[in-house]
């Protein structure tokens, strides 16, 4: 069973409060194709207009630090067919790990239920994020990635710290936030996907998150 872990992407979508949605467009539609090629044929090509952070997005070590990896250097092993491990905390506004579980090399992916609240004014106040004790403890045991259903992996006040991003990227580990779907999960015993395109110079990009569930 294949589990579906994104959010669609469509036009003027707010992600996070301040960033601008995507904007669709065509660059060749199907009327002026057919002067391309013989009759009965037809093809659309669209354009996309975005910020990186839209949608459920990976962030790599560049996204924070100037010398870390893109998301072109972002190793595949760190990003598919991961061991994936549920971690439940609805009701958890500062989420803290226990500190028992076996994370080495594995997608922790972090339930709050806040995808809930997706496409509301909701989703941005209030929202859960994981403790920054937490992250130094996952820091320390080499998870492949981490990964949360809510609006961010830190708390988010302006001009704010993020020490959870901060930790994680130092660490080479990628955060892949705004996942959806995560109730439909077995707590273990599936693999997690989430690649992104190979853009060099790009720290952030959409992913199709999802779950292969035996």
């Amino acid at each position: 069973m294949i589990v579906e872990l994104s959010h669609r992407v469509v036009e003027g979508m707010t992600t996070f409060p301040g960033i601008p949605g995507p904007k669709l467009g065509v660059h060749l539609s199907r009327e002026d194709s057919r002067g391309m090629y013989a009759p009965g044929t037809e093809f659309h090509i669209g354009m996309i207009t975005m910020a990186a952070n839209t949608g459920t997005y990976v962030d790599t070590p560049f996204h924070r630090y100037a010398g870390g990896g893109d998301l072109s250097q972002v190793p595949l092993s760190k990003l598919a067919d991961l061991p994936g491990l549920v971690v439940r905390s609805a009701g958890q506004r500062v989420v803290s790990l226990d500190r028992a579980l076996d994370v080495r090399g594995r997608a922790v992916l972090i339930h709050t239920g806040w995808d809930r609240h997706f496409g509301t004014d909701a989703y941005a106040h209030g929202h859960p994020h994981l403790a920054p004790e937490s992250a130094a403890w996952l820091a320390g045991q080499g998870p492949a990635l981490v990964g949360i259903d809510s609006l961010n992996i830190d708390d988010t006040p302006p001009h704010g710290e993020r020490p959870a991003h901060s930790i994680l990227l130092r660490a080479g580990i990628p955060i892949v936030e705004h996942l959806t779907g995560l109730d439909a999960l077995p707590d273990d015993g599936f693999r997690f996907h989430a690649a992104p395109p190979m853009v060099a110079g790009l720290g952030t990009f959409p992913v199709r998150a999802y779950a292969v569930v035996p």
